[in-house]
């Protein structure tokens, strides 16, 4: 069993979604944001930027155990392993690699930022609703989904004709597009993408687990141990 470090977020879904479609057993050890156990000190030693998801595998490099952070090194990570996911050809990963970093760098911090001046931020106390801040990701936001859907012109998915750990990565952020004020008429390919992604059976299960422990973080006590710690 491997162990996952979760709360259901839209990083968190990239780890459990991932173990689903790869079919590896794991055990759930719920990490509850809102509350301050990614600052635990248990879990500091196998995520120490207290960030989850984060997973530990007892069968790790030559069999040895090994904890794993950062949900794309985790993608990474469980998709060598399983040897699934990732492509077949060394052509085939660097685009998995390319649009797995474009979600890491791009889509997860942009829409996360998004969420936080469009959803938290007016709710504050004092309130922040700053026009700047709001405009300024959420056309960020629309900018990348419109590289996305450029790209998924051509290809049915991400990296190419097969499924991967960077549909993997997006998915999870992109599912939540009406949070961000976006809109979809422009974007047909993104569409039927998003679409496509959510039929599968791996991803509905990834997605529905814990699904009823989903808030909005707009308490004080979330808010202060969220966005000023």
């Amino acid at each position: 069993m491997i162990d996952l470090y979760f709360w259901p977020t839209p990083n968190g879904w990239k780890a459990s979604i991932a173990l689903e479609e790869m079919e590896l057993p794991y055990t759930t050890h719920l990490i509850n944001i809102g509350k301050g156990d990614q600052f635990e000190p248990e879990f500091l030693k196998i995520s120490p930027n207290n960030r989850m998801p984060a997973i530990v595998d007892p069968d790790g490099p030559d069999g040895a155990p090994v904890s794993v952070f950062e949900s794309g090194a985790i993608l990474m990570y469980l998709a060598r392993k399983t040897g699934r996911f990732y492509g077949k050809t060394e052509r085939d990963r660097i685009a998995v690699e390319e649009w797995l970093m474009w979600q890491m760098g791009g889509v997860g911090p942009m829409a996360g930022q998004a969420h936080h001046f469009l959803k938290y931020a007016p709710y504050m106390d004092p309130p922040q609703d700053l026009p700047y801040a709001q405009d300024r990701y959420r056309s960020e936001v629309g900018r990348l989904y419109g590289v996305l859907d450029r790209r998924l012109a051509d290809h049915e998915y991400v990296a190419g004709d097969f499924y991967s750990i960077a549909d993997i990565s997006i998915w999870g952020w992109a599912s939540l597009w009406e949070g961000q004020q976006q809109v979809l008429e422009d974007k047909p390919h993104f569409t039927r993408w998003l679409e496509a992604v959510s039929r599968r059976p791996g991803v509905q299960a990834g997605r529905a687990l814990y699904a009823e422990l989903r808030g909005d973080h707009r308490g004080k006590q979330a808010q202060e141990t969220l966005f000023k710690r």
